[in-house]
């Protein structure tokens, strides 16, 4: 059995002519927080779509713990990926009711992420006067209510506030310990490291570093060598 939850071998996404990711290799360790950072338009989403199936690689691999990843290996991934896709008009136990129904599972297990993600006191609440913070985890919980070995999460915490980032943080750090590994995408380099066991740096297409989360790596100045390192590499 494979200790890592997932790898990518020489994973590659071409537009046309334009190389958005350039063969990527990563290994994440399962029950695990790995950051992917990197600046804006760097690939990070693309290789996160890649993953989830949301696009299909020009090249590459994708493991799922010691197999090739197929379209059933879904069912143990969970996404949050741009906006959390939920009803306004419905309160947030009435979406995660209708997850529950799409996956087939007990509506037991909605009081249960209810409790995960915090939201127990405002289960009767419509989604639509909830705050950008409450709406994040709510979409955090449909995303694991079906209880993902995988957790993909994409600039998770855009649009919050300081108190939204802080509660969402707390959320994620705890997740390993439920068997979730989570993959953490951000521009943010203060609040990957905060959370992240490891972290992979990636600019241009191109990751520039992979590797644990060390206190004296100077990240800032890592991030601007690899970034300068990599402006232009994929032009044709």
């Amino acid at each position: 059995m494979s200790d890592y939850a997932l790898e990518v071998k020489d994973l590659t996404k071409k537009f046309n002519n334009q190389i958005a990711v350039n063969q990527v290799s990563l290994r994440i360790r399962k029950n695990s927080v790995y950051g992917l950072l990197g600046p804006n338009g760097a690939g990070k989403s693309t290789l996160l779509k890649m993953i989830t199936g949301m696009m299909k690689p020009t090249s590459g691999d994708i493991y799922i713990e010691d197999h090739l990843w197929t379209r059933q290996d879904l069912r143990n991934i969970g996404a949050l990926i741009e906006h959390p896709t939920i009803y306004p008009n419905l309160t947030a136990r009435e979406n995660l009711n209708v997850a529950c129904t799409i996956y087939g599972l007990p509506k037991t297990r909605i009081e249960e992420v209810l409790q995960i993600i915090g939201l127990e006191h405002s289960a009767k609440k419509r989604v639509k006067n909830f705050s950008m913070g409450m709406k994040q985890r709510l979409g955090l919980g449909i995303a694991i209510i079906h209880n993902p070995k995988l957790l993909i999460l994409d600039e998770p915490t855009n649009g919050l506030d300081p108190i939204g980032i802080e509660e969402l943080r707390a959320l994620i750090k705890a997740l390993p310990s439920k068997g979730i590994t989570v993959i953490l995408s951000s521009h943010i380099l203060s609040e990957v490291a905060q959370v992240a066991d490891e972290i992979g740096i990636i600019s241009n297409g191109v990751i520039g570093y992979s590797g644990e989360v060390d206190p004296d790596l100077e990240l800032e100045k890592l991030f601007m060598e690899i970034v300068a390192r990599n402006r232009g590499v994929n032009e044709c």
